[in-house]
């Protein structure tokens, strides 16, 4: 019994032993583990210091503050930054989904009004893309914001950017803005007749820098949308009705009455010429006592896809029915009297 207790002393002494090492052994590994961690950070601060870095303040601030702990304060600051980074991430993460929601449903309402409006397609879909870009661009802003980063330089660095960019494309730009104006205000659209720019045709198409028009002869004419939008416009197709006005002229000592009631008789025969109300009743009044001749002013209102096709017929009906009815159409002439002397 003796020998037996001697021996279980001695694995027991032998075990608390080994054990008291095991520890010792732990925490110099730790002190090591401090002291290579603290040398690190002293090395690195004294590399930032004598460098001519651009490292900000913050960074710098947080090396001084690491160089003086210990491993267990570093090891619970880095789970305090780990849980707060990642609270951060978190958050970033939600923000971004239902900040996606909120984009696809602003650009969804955004397309309903639009096609409430009648808004040309091209103006649409560019209108769309636009706010879908900038609010998703809105988003990554809040998101960098919430992750801790600094968007001051990054909004400096757009801004610069996009005034070298518009700088660089002025010209562009006014014909683009020119563009959008158009489509968005409507002046014309596409099959209206128009004059602008010196220029008279049919609206062909209508894009977001230029314009093209198709002449009565047939030219096809590009215009660019930044000039047109800064410059008068003559929508020749705008209304619904337009007023056709003639001046015939009948010679010295013929009837007035006579032709007055032959001008209103090709009036009335007429069915394109609106006839019903004050404000459309044909006109004809002696306008001028001219040189040669007595000219007669008729003005009268018609569909505006009829204003040519009535403006020749009524010449050329005129001129026939006053050749018929002895009304005589004067042109200008001289009398040259010769006297001999």
């Amino acid at each position: 019994m003796p020998s037996t207790l001697i021996s279980t002393d001695s694995v027991a002494t032998t075990a608390v032993d080994s054990t008291s090492n095991l520890v010792d052994s732990t925490v110099s590994v730790v002190d090591s583990t401090a002291n290579f961690v603290n040398s690190t950070v002293s090395t690195a601060m004294n590399a930032l210091i004598k460098s001519d870095t651009t490292m900000t303040g913050q960074a710098v601030q947080f090396f001084k503050n690491m160089s003086g702990m210990t491993s267990e304060d570093i090891f619970g600051f880095l789970i305090k930054n780990i849980l707060t980074i990642g609270l951060k991430v978190l958050i970033a993460i939600a923000i971004y989904f239902i900040g996606r929601r909120i984009v696809k449903y602003i650009v969804k309402l955004t397309k309903i009004l639009l096609i409430k409006r009648e808004v040309d397609v091209s103006l649409r879909s560019f209108v769309l893309s636009f706010v879908n870009i900038s609010l998703t661009a809105t988003i990554f802003m809040v998101i960098i914001g919430v992750l801790g980063i600094d968007t001051t330089s990054l909004v400096a660095l757009f801004a610069s950017a996009g005034l070298a960019v518009g700088m660089a494309l002025s010209g562009t730009l006014q014909n683009f803005a020119g563009g959008i104006l158009i489509l968005f205000l409507k002046p014309f659209k596409v099959g209206d007749f128009i004059e602008t720019q010196g220029q008279v045709g049919t609206v062909k198409s209508i894009q977001l820098f230029n314009m093209m028009i198709n002449t009565p002869d047939n030219k096809t004419i590009i215009i660019p949308n930044g000039g047109v939008a800064n410059n008068i416009i003559n929508n020749y197709s705008k209304e619904d009705t337009r007023r056709v006005d003639w001046s015939f002229g009948i010679a010295y000592g013929d009837s007035y009455d006579k032709a007055k009631e032959i001008l209103l008789t090709l009036c009335k025969e007429d069915k394109r010429i609106l006839i019903g109300t004050d404000t459309t009743e044909p006109f004809i009044a002696l306008g001028a006592l001219a040189d040669s001749s007595v000219n007669i002013t008729v003005r009268v209102w018609v569909l505006t896809v009829d204003y040519w096709d009535v403006f020749f017929d009524m010449n050329e009906k005129v001129y026939k029915t006053f050749s018929e009815q002895g009304i005589n159409i004067p042109f200008p002439q001289m009398d040259v009297h010769l006297i001999k002397e």
